[in-house]
């Protein structure tokens, strides 16, 4: 190739470059419009909206571009104030919508935090909490917090249609989700059923694959309840939240293939983690 070739192609290069960089300018030029539009960081008081609602969009857009990430302390009211230059009102009024929405809580003597995503928890299906997890793109984890044999009491018994006294095992586990406590499970099983179960380390191996591969048991259906309670504190203290916060109690009976009750099992949800959903049809 001659310079002057040479020379051809650097100016093409040059020229296609310089295109591409334009490009790729206004792009985002037009992208921080869109995001100015969508996402204002100041109030407007030349604008017909209200001041709670334009700094109520200041807030949010702050969550949703995930400058205040899921945790973070925002700032206290004083600083609101003063650097948007609003009335305590405004500022309150935006908080509690924001507390409303479930996109903030507070802390007493603490302050105003980020809230975490609420999970949906459906109602139809059976699905186990490491296959949920891994689902909606979390590392899950457990802790065992106890396993051993217990005898059954009446509630049990009856539950699972057994004498009282039968021998049960009882495993309590501490579920997280990235390392962050998201419930407690307690389950109860028929010992002759499965006469070696605790025999596993069920901080690495989910119960239901060692029930269908070693003992043939499959759960195929399950009944269960739903209540609303307060957190006593031992719960609370486990799943790292303040006593008398609201979880989701779900107790539940399985059944295995055959419609044989084969385990007893109560779970603990975080309620500002958690969400029912059910679909319903005429």
């Amino acid at each position: 190739m001659t310079l002057t070739q040479e020379n051809g192609w650097y100016r093409i290069l040059y020229q296609n470059v310089g295109i591409l960089v334009y490009f790729v300018s206004s792009v985002n030029k037009i992208n921080r419009v869109k995001n100015a539009l969508m996402y204002p960081e100041t109030i407007d008081r030349h604008s017909k909206l209200p001041y709670y609602q334009q700094l109520y969009e200041i807030l949010l857009g702050k969550i949703q571009r995930r400058e205040w990430q899921p945790g973070d302390r925002i700032l206290p009211e004083s600083e609101l104030i003063e650097e948007y230059q609003v009335s305590r009102n405004t500022v309150r009024q935006v908080l509690d919508k924001l507390v409303n929405d479930g996109l903030i809580y507070r802390q007493r003597g603490r302050g105003s935090f980020v809230a975490h995503p609420t999970l949906e928890q459906s109602m139809t299906r059976i699905v186990s909490f490491t296959e949920d997890m891994h689902q909606r793109g979390f590392t899950p984890g457990t802790q065992v917090i106890a396993a051993g044999l217990i005898p059954a009491d009446d509630e049990i018994a009856n539950q699972l249609d057994v004498p009282g006294g039968e021998p049960l095992v009882r495993l309590r586990r501490l579920r997280m989700a990235d390392g962050e406590p998201m419930s407690i499970e307690e389950s109860y099983l028929i010992h002759r059923y499965c006469p070696d179960v605790l025999a596993h380390d069920y901080a690495q191996q989910p119960l239901r694959e060692v029930l269908e591969a070693e003992y043939g048991i499959r759960i195929a259906s399950a009944k269960q309840v739903i209540q609303a309670i307060q957190s006593p504190p031992d719960l609370a203290q486990l799943l790292h939240i303040t006593p008398g916060t609201a979880l989701l109690l779900i107790t539940r009976v399985s059944f295995s293939q055959g419609r044989i009750p084969v385990e007893y099992l109560r779970i603990h949800y975080r309620g500002d983690r958690y969400s029912l959903f059910n679909e319903l049809h005429e």
